[in-house]
């Protein structure tokens, strides 16, 4: 499993199709993808795994969100 992830983070472009957010604005894609991203890599944390499979959720919401909300919020969630 973790060459599939490693070989999709080579191979990543863009964000990948989602069905759940079929419609041309893509705002709720970005947050759920940035709340995935955050949800495991607390999972993982606790567990005291490798985070490395949470960096897909990080590159799709980084690709999917406008910069300006990607630069604020890490300082609005120290």
């Amino acid at each position: 499993m973790a060459e599939d992830i490693k070989a999709k983070l080579e191979n990543y472009r863009t964000a990948p199709f989602d069905a759940r957010f079929p419609n041309q604005n893509q705002t709720r894609n970005c947050w759920a993808n940035y709340v995935d991203y955050h949800r495991c890599q607390k999972a993982l944390t606790a567990k005291g795994a490798d985070i490395s499979p949470c960096e897909w959720y990080s590159r799709v919401y980084k690709s999917l969100c406008p910069v300006a909300w990607v630069n604020i919020y890490p300082f609005l969630l120290s």
